[in-house]
């Protein structure tokens, strides 16, 4: 769990965005969106291959 404390004279607004930060570089909102919904593991593949070649393309 992602925990963020109140510095001394540290607004709340900055406070949040140090929270959100955080979140964001633990991957914690991309993880609850791909688990919201289940995917079997055939599909997972599709798209994995799907983006390797979309990526292979762009070079």
């Amino acid at each position: 769990m992602t925990e963020v404390r109140q510095r001394d004279g540290e607004a709340f607004d900055s406070m949040l965005r140090r929270f959100n930060r955080r979140v964001q570089q633990n991957g914690i909102l991309s993880e609850t969106r791909k688990r919201q919904s289940f995917e079997p593991p055939s599909a997972l593949k599709k798209k994995k291959l799907a983006n390797k070649k979309r990526k292979s393309r762009e070079y």
